[in-house]
C-alpha cells in the first residue's frame, strides 16, 4: 500500500456504487481515512468491508443529497466526526446519471432532483467544509465534472446542465479557497464503464466510435486522476480541469 495521503481524512459522496467506489478504495490504497457516503446503508457497508479487508480505513455516512440543506449540514457533521475532527479531503462525486431524453419530456420533479443532487449539494457542502480547511492552511476539493458539462449535447440538456455547473463552481472556488492553501479541482470523465452506463449502451456506441480511444474508461482511471489532485504531486494545480476520456474533449 502506497502512502501519498499518510495520515489525511476524505469525503467521498456518492461512493456505494460506480465511479464512487473506485475513488473511495484509490484514496484508502494510498493511505487517506475515506468517508464513504450514499443512501444505501447495505451498500456503503460492503464498500467499507472491502477497504478494511485491503489494509485501509473507512467509515459509512448515510446521507440522501436530494433532501436539501438538512441532510448536507448532517453529512458535514457525521463525516467529519467519523474522520476524527476535521476533513482534509472533499470529492463531490454524487450525482444522478440521467437517460438522455428530449428537453420538452423532462419533468420538473426530473429538474429539481437532478439540480438538487448535482449541484446543490455539492455547493453547500463545499460552504460547509473548505472553510474549515482553509482555516487549517491546506486541503483540497475535487469535484465530478464531465465531458457533458465541456460540450453540447442534444437530448442531454438537464445533465450537461449541471456539470457545466461544477466546472463553473471549480473555477469559483479556486479563485475562493486557492490563496488559504485549498485547492479546487475537476475531473471530468467521459463515459465510463460502470453498471449504470452499461444501461445506457446503445446511446453510447456513436461516441466511442469517434473518439481517439475507441473505448469507454474504467471507474479506476477516474479514481487514479482524483488520486493524482488531492495528493502533494498536484500541489501547485488550482481551478484546473483533467478530463478522463479517451481524448473526447479533444477533438
Amino acid at each position: 500500500m502506497s502512502a501519498r495521503l499518510h495520515n489525511r481524512t476524505a469525503l467521498v459522496t456518492g461512493s456505494t456504487d460506480g465511479i464512487g467506489v473506485a475513488i473511495a478504495r484509490a484514496l484508502a490504497a494510498e493511505g487517506a481515512y475515506v468517508v464513504v457516503s450514499g443512501r444505501d446503508t447495505a451498500r456503503g457497508e460492503k464498500v467499507v468491508a472491502a477497504i478494511t479487508e485491503s489494509g485501509g480505513r473507512a467509515g459509512f455516512a448515510r446521507a440522501d443529497l436530494s433532501l436539501g440543506a438538512a441532510a448536507v449540514r448532517e453529512l458535514a457533521a457525521t463525516a467529519t466526526e467519523l474522520a476524527g475532527g476535521h476533513l482534509d479531503i472533499l470529492v463531490n462525486n454524487a450525482a444522478m446519471l440521467l437517460v438522455p431524453a428530449p428537453t420538452a419530456e423532462v419533468g420538473e420533479d426530473v429538474i429539481d432532483r437532478a439540480l438538487a443532487v448535482n449541484v446543490k449539494a455539492a455547493f453547500l457542502l463545499t460552504g460547509l467544509l473548505a472553510p474549515a480547511m482553509a482555516a487549517r492552511g491546506a486541503g483540497a476539493v475535487v469535484n465530478l465534472g464531465s465531458i457533458a458539462g465541456l460540450s453540447g449535447t442534444g437530448g442531454s440538456a438537464l445533465y450537461s446542465t449541471t456539470k457545466a455547473a461544477m466546472h463553473s463552481l471549480t473555477k469559483s472556488w479556486a479563485d475562493e479557497y486557492g490563496p488559504s492553501g485549498v485547492r479546487v479541482n475537476t475531473v471530468a470523465p467521459g463515459p465510463t464503464f460502470t453498471e449504470k452506463v452499461a444501461a445506457m449502451e446503445e446511446h453510447l456506441a456513436p461516441m466511442l466510435a469517434r473518439i481517439p480511444s475507441r473505448r469507454p474508461s474504467t471507474p479506476e482511471e477516474v479514481a487514479k486522476a482524483v488520486v493524482f489532485l488531492v495528493s502533494d504531486d498536484a500541489s501547485n494545480i488550482h481551478g484546473a480541469t483533467l478530463s478522463v476520456d479517451g481524448g473526447r474533449a479533444a477533438i
